[in-house]
């Protein structure tokens, strides 16, 4: 059991406050992100919970067991607190063996001599390089050699493995690579991780849960598919998601049951269930809102299809075919927006097209407040019975 609650937690380095009440659950067994751009206290957090920062203001407890209390000046050590950390860099002994540097840390322990060999291999099967135990790091490539640093994290059977962008000095292929690896080895292994990252992509393909950071505050946590679909506040949107969002101003009318939105790609009318509670939405008057439009939720066809509604026209900005998609800029009523086609299209610069979208898989934003006012709905695609 690895269960880990954070509660308004501070961190001040001289007079900069880099984290700002922080409150934060990690139920066992979660993949939990931190998330957010450089400099927002994703990294700190980390540090807070391993033992390598102690905080000014807070609490933090492991499976119901105090190991920070701020208020008492207490603070666990960090090898009390049953956890382990890879860093970004591999920090792998050059003069030992894969194996060695694996068993390096079991031989402190003064674990005996076979259960280090069974330990030892168990975590380097896991990690697909057993093969490779009697190499030396320059002998192996930087994947390798990040999975020979969480093959010995993972040796001592952790109850928590927290990582800092592991990932980030490998090229693009091998990150692939070690995101799969890293996705089967929660699954078979059921360790909490935590892992930071400024990756979207990471953050999404991996994570059963996401924190979202931002100057110190966590902004939103929530499951990847959630944070996609309905990120909390404008600038959570523009920063999640590529291509990025399209963000289109517009007015809106509420009149206690429906939400009407007036913009340059359509009006659209949404009812009261599909509105966020809580937030502030100006009743009777009209108000400046910001719809948020998903590249993949834009329908672009060639000729207008007929029998079906809700088509407008648009011209083709530009185009940008990549393989196994295309990208294309389109202009409709001086209103410049992405079109993401899972497929190779060919358009031509100024091709007149014509273009949809699903209301339902529309945000909407109260412009003021930048706070998410109106749900769209998920739509995953399921394996179709033959």
């Amino acid at each position: 059991m690895s269960k880990i609650v954070l509660e308004h937690i501070d961190k001040y380095y001289g007079e900069n406050r880099v984290l700002k009440d922080i409150n934060l659950t990690i139920e066992d067994g979660d993949f939990m992100t931190l998330l957010g751009p450089s400099g927002c206290g994703k990294t700190t957090t980390l540090r807070v919970i391993s033992g390598l920062e102690k905080p000014q203001n807070g609490t933090m407890t492991i499976d119901g067991k105090t190991m920070i209390d701020a208020a008492n000046a207490f603070y666990e050590e960090p090898s009390k607190r049953g956890l382990n950390l890879v860093f970004q860099s591999y920090a792998l002994w050059p003069h030992m063996t894969v194996f060695q540097n694996v068993a390096f840390g079991l031989k402190i322990k003064k674990l005996p001599k076979k259960e280090i060999e069974e330990r030892v291999m168990d975590s380097l099967r896991t990690m697909r390089i057993d093969r490779y135990r009697d190499r030396y790091p320059n002998e192996l490539s930087g994947g390798q050699q990040q999975r020979v640093a969480i093959a010995r994290a993972i040796a001592s059977s952790p109850k928590l493995l927290l990582l800092d962008e592991p990932l980030s000095n490998l090229d693009a292929r091998l990150r692939i690579d070690m995101r799969a690896e890293l996705k089967r080895l929660h699954k078979e292994t059921g360790t909490t991780i935590v892992y930071v990252t400024h990756d979207q992509v990471e953050a999404l393909t991996m994570s059963t849960k996401v924190a979202l950071f931002k100057a110190g505050e966590i902004a939103q946590v929530a499951t990847p598919l959630e944070i996609y679909t309905n990120p909390v506040d404008i600038e959570t949107a523009d920063f999640v998601g590529s291509p990025r969002i399209n963000l289109i101003d517009g007015k809106g009318i509420y009149d206690g049951e429906t939400l009407k939105v007036m913009s340059p790609l359509g009006n659209y009318t949404f009812a009261k269930d599909s509105l966020k509670p809580g937030e502030t939405i100006p009743e009777g008057q009209e108000f400046d809102v910001v719809i948020g439009i998903r590249p993949e939720v834009v329908q672009v066809a060639a000729r207008e299809p007929k029998d079906e509604e809700g088509y407008f026209e648009a011209s083709v900005y530009a185009s940008q075919p990549a393989g196994s998609e295309t990208i294309v800029t389109l202009e409709a009523n001086g209103t410049q927006f992405l079109a993401l086609q899972v497929d190779l299209r060919n358009y031509e610069m100024n091709q007149q097209v014509f273009v949809s979208m699903d209301p339902a898989r529309l945000n909407v934003f109260n412009k003021e407040t930048t706070r998410l006012i109106r749900y769209a709905e998920a739509k995953i695609k399921e394996d179709e019975d033959e």
